[in-house]
């Protein structure tokens, strides 16, 4: 079941837009950026927060000059597709710090995982400690490793959202 969607008028989009690039805006220069006045931008701002359109505020981090790891790209073949395995390989990955974004696919693969981890060891280490556990059923795992970034946490497009 897919949650509902809400048709977005231009204000919110810039909105959302504006606070994709600095979540941390002030709301009088938000209020100034979308071309409202600062209460009803920030009565705005609170009831997309309230309705999840805004689930969080993070700081994106540059992990390059914070420290020395590897970034992987890979790809998860499981055995079994039922919703029991996949729940439970679900809630290992959302347990598993080096995974810092996972999805479900479609094609050869199950799962396409970002991970970070200090290094080719302690990646495969993981990857094997997966493939080695019989409970979570996962046959392969195919590994790109990234050599950097060329466009990285880009914001959300809006499409078409006007009322």
């Amino acid at each position: 079941m897919s949650p509902s969607r809400r048709r977005l008028d231009q204000i919110d989009q810039r909105i959302l837009m504006a606070l994709q690039q600095d979540g941390r805006i002030t709301n009088q220069a938000l209020s100034e950026k979308v071309g409202l006045s600062p209460r009803p931008c920030l009565e705005r701002v609170r009831r997309l927060e309230r309705e999840g359109l805004i689930r969080r505020y993070q700081a994106v981090l540059d992990i390059r000059r914070l420290q020395s790891c590897i970034t992987v790209l890979a790809q998860i073949a499981m055995e079994r597709h039922g919703r029991e395995s996949r729940q439970l390989f679900e809630r290992r990955l959302a347990n598993t710090p080096e995974v810092v974004e996972c999805f479900e696919v479609s094609g050869a693969f199950d799962y396409v995982a970002k991970l970070i981890c200090p290094d080719i060891d302690a990646y495969q280490e993981l990857t094997q400690s997966w493939i080695d556990d019989s409970e979570l059923g996962v046959v392969r795992v195919t590994s790109n490793i990234v050599l950097r970034p060329v466009r990285d946490m880009a914001p959300i497009p809006l499409f078409g959202q006007e009322d």
